[in-house]
């Protein structure tokens, strides 16, 4: 009987293994190649690329770089965002109905559709940012926005937000909906006023929902691929070149032995950085 029930997550198996564990273990042994994705022959270099990629590249270390700034900006901004969003529209009424499938309504959107909606508000001559700011009387501020190298990565986590912000309120709302009324019943009866309710009983039951949410946007600001080419182009300027753009860039220069040594770094990388989070999320909560 129970290798009949086994019987059932062999087509699961079967996919999983044929489109992650055999493309996996290729792309360990690709990384050991000079391979350029269509000879027939290549050359053993054994560990140079992995080597090269961690000590040697400068384009890699600066997409790196570019990298960990657009997660740090989308994971405290979306997530702040998304959890003031749900605690203000926790409530269920008509209004907060609308507003949450207003916020929400970003996440059903192509990447590429939001890249176009963004590409717009950041033109420098006739967006929208820059003649908002014209018609409040703030032109001195105006921007170049993608066209500044020290801040555009920072401009792209900005159209992220807006993109994914509603989908982590979602969370939020059913971490928040879970609380028992009676917590909050009793913070009153001691006096705490909205801000300290927030602190003492929110802040410290909707842990769970903030882990999810910190770990989803970790990943969602990694593979910012598609929103990246969309906002900058192929290939994007120095100043928007993240890991998942580089080794696209790398692969389409036929490297593909040296883009599978890329792809190892990027995927410890994650790997690193998500459980860094995982622990500073548990230690934050208590």
């Amino acid at each position: 009987m129970k290798f009949k029930l086994f019987l059932f997550a062999v087509p699961a198996l079967a996919l999983y293994g044929g489109f992650f564990l055999l493309p996996a273990v290729q792309g360990l042994r690709y990384a050991t190649t000079d391979w350029d994705g269509y000879s027939a022959t290549f050359t053993e270099v054994g560990a140079a690329n992995l080597t090269e990629v961690v000590s040697a590249d400068d384009l890699f270390r600066n997409a790196l770089t570019n990298n960990l700034k657009f997660m740090l900006a989308v994971v405290v901004g979306q997530t702040a965002l998304a959890l003031l969003l749900a605690a203000l529209l926790a409530v269920r009424t008509r209004a907060s109905t609308f507003l949450r499938a207003l916020f929400f309504l970003p996440t059903v959107l192509s990447s590429v559709s939001v890249a176009f909606i963004w590409k717009f508000v950041y033109d420098p001559n006739f967006g929208l940012a820059n003649a908002v700011l014209d018609a409040i009387g703030l032109g001195s501020l105006k921007s170049a926005y993608l066209g500044d190298e020290n801040t555009a990565i920072l401009w792209v986590a900005v159209a992220q937000i807006w993109f994914h912000a509603g989908q982590m309120m979602i969370i939020y709302i059913a971490g928040i909906n879970q609380i028992p009324q009676e917590l909050y019943d009793a913070a009153q009866t001691d006096g705490a006023g909205r801000r300290q309710q927030f602190r003492h009983v929110t802040w410290p039951m909707v842990a769970p929902a903030t882990t999810l949410v910190i770990a989803y946007t970790t990943l969602q600001s990694f593979k910012a691929f598609d929103l990246i080419l969309g906002l900058a182009g192929n290939p994007p300027q120095s100043g928007l070149d993240v890991l998942a753009t580089r080794i696209y860039t790398t692969f389409a220069n036929s490297q593909l032995g040296y883009a599978a040594a890329e792809s190892i770094v990027f995927m410890v990388a994650i790997a690193l950085v998500t459980f860094l989070q995982n622990r500073a999320a548990r230690m934050a909560h208590g």
